[in-house]
């Protein structure tokens, strides 16, 4: 069976501190790509950083608030000038925000989760893309959702977010195909994370029971019967920068267990 190599290889993960992002981060240094993990967490960061290097592995962490213009500007510059190149980008750091109707959601509330899901990836792509366009190469997952491809009650700035970036998906996917750039998006349904666990916090109001309970009604709508793993999640990001999917752009791959089909 062929496995994937990423030799020689330099990863950017963002929101790699945990989550989707620390599975796919210690995926491609065991495949051996040398992984600069993003995050605005540096204890998370690290973390993640250290499982990588305890196994052998090569990555270094850039605190980043991806909000902010500069960050993004500071974690590309910071990789180029250490490793040369960017080969690999997973965009991924996002936020669920606040469970609320959309006719009560805070107006601030709203325009931070558009910052971190929909602004953090635009700037992402904005400063990786020209190093790979001087490269001629480069392959970049961005983290999309589910609920970027249908309504979700009480979801409505992230479900709006996740629209957003699928729309950026396939802008950069044109616009980068011509110069050997391939862009495409994941798009989970509901993972086993901590991003997952405060969903279903605010949906239980704060009560884990009820929590538990919206947990439990999730997954019996699930094929399935269970949330995915990250490394689920994680494994079809690696098939997506890898030399496998070298005629894949500008797509949108649900993961979610059957979810949607129900």
């Amino acid at each position: 069976m062929q496995k994937f190599d990423f030799t020689n290889k330099v990863a950017v993960v963002t929101g790699g501190g945990g989550g989707i992002g620390r599975a796919v981060s210690l995926k491609l240094a065991e495949a051996g790509a040398k992984v600069v993990i993003v995050d605005i967490s540096e204890d998370a960061g690290m973390v993640t950083v250290n499982q990588i290097t305890t196994q052998g592995g090569e990555a270094i962490f850039i605190q980043t608030d991806v909000t902010k213009e500069e960050d993004i500007q500071n974690y590309v510059q910071t990789t180029i000038d250490r490793y040369g190149k960017i080969d690999i980008f997973l965009n991924n750091a996002g936020w669920e925000g606040k469970i609320s109707s959309l006719v009560d959601y805070p107006t601030e509330e709203f325009d931070r989760v558009m910052s971190i899901n929909v602004r953090g990836v635009f700037l992402g792509l904005k400063y990786v893309m020209p190093y790979m366009i001087a490269q001629k190469s480069g392959a970049i997952v961005n983290t999309a959702s589910a609920a970027g491809l249908q309504g979700t009650p009480n979801l409505a700035a992230y479900g709006a977010s996740k629209h957003a970036v699928l729309g950026l998906t396939k802008t950069a996917g044109f616009e980068g195909a011509i110069h050997g750039i391939r862009v495409n998006a994941v798009c989970p349904g509901p993972v086993n994370t901590e991003m997952m666990c405060s969903i279903e916090r605010g949906f239980g109001k704060g009560d884990p029971e009820a929590a538990l309970i919206s947990r439990k009604a999730m997954a019996v709508k699930t094929p399935t019967g269970r949330y995915a793993k990250p490394e689920e999640i994680a494994n079809l990001m690696m098939y997506l920068v890898s030399d496998f999917s070298t005629h894949i752009i500008g797509q949108q791959f649900v993961i979610d267990g059957g979810l949607i089909l129900t």
